[in-house]
């Protein structure tokens, strides 16, 4: 796939891996701080594309990382905001921030699925948060089947980062799970990454967490975030609409 002419100012693989570790450090964010960030802002991201008014139920897709504590996060949120997610998260992981986070979902009785396809035909939307902008290598089961079904879904589906199986730097795989892989809204966090170059659709940008010298450091031009909003979204260019 060629890559869009769009002139989104861009974080590298390398320089987002060096930017959450000044967050951690420099600015003092914990992890679980940085994952409450991203999932609200994924959210409110869905909140804004759609509405509780166009269907209520919320399939999310979470993969074994941080990536998938994000989704984790964010189907809490939805739930508070009345919609009924369901969880699809089959490779949990082992570390004691991943528990909580599903111990959080199941004391509101949101339930985790291991059918994925029975899921997608009764949901309305999709979150995907399988893999993150470290992804790299091969699909591994169950998630190469994961990503062809939401690719072939008619729903709309949210990629938290980066759409999954998707290069930082150089997009879509050429072949096999995830090719030709567009899901309609990507919400970036912290930064826009390289692979934003092959993107089709809605994107928003959550990062309302970066101080103005962390900015600074990574030559960031990040727009303004509107009243109490976590995310904004971006137009072609990468400036707000």
């Amino acid at each position: 796939m060629s890559a869009s002419p769009r002139a989104h100012q861009t974080l590298s693989a390398k320089n987002a891996a060096a930017l959450d570790h000044d967050l951690m450090t420099i600015g003092a964010f914990s992890l679980d701080q940085l994952m409450e960030l991203a999932g609200l802002s994924v959210s409110q991201a869905v909140y804004r594309v759609h509405p509780p008014s166009r269907g209520k139920s919320i399939l999310v897709a979470c993969g074994p990382g941080n990536n998938g504590g994000d989704g984790l996060v964010a189907a809490r949120h939805l739930w508070h905001y009345g919609y009924r997610p369901i969880v699809y998260y089959p490779k949990q992981g082992k570390n004691e921030l991943y528990q909580r986070l599903v111990t959080q979902l199941k004391s509101l009785d949101v339930p985790f699925t291991e059918d994925f396809s029975t899921a997608l035909q009764e949901s309305h939307h999709v979150v995907d948060a399988i893999f993150g902008f470290s992804f790299s290598g091969e699909v591994r089961a169950p998630f190469g089947a994961i990503i062809e079904a939401m690719k072939s879904t008619p729903l709309a589906v949210t990629a938290v980062d980066a759409p999954s199986s998707w290069n930082i730097e150089d997009g879509p795989p050429e072949s096999g799970p995830g090719k030709d892989f567009q899901p309609a809204n990507l919400v970036s966090l912290t930064a826009p990454k390289p692979l934003v170059q092959w993107f089709r659709g809605r994107h928003f940008l959550g990062g309302r967490f970066v101080s103005p010298s962390i900015a600074q450091k990574y030559n960031l031009d990040l727009p303004e975030y509107e009243g109490v909003d976590q995310v904004v979204e971006l137009n072609a260019e990468g400036g707000k609409l």
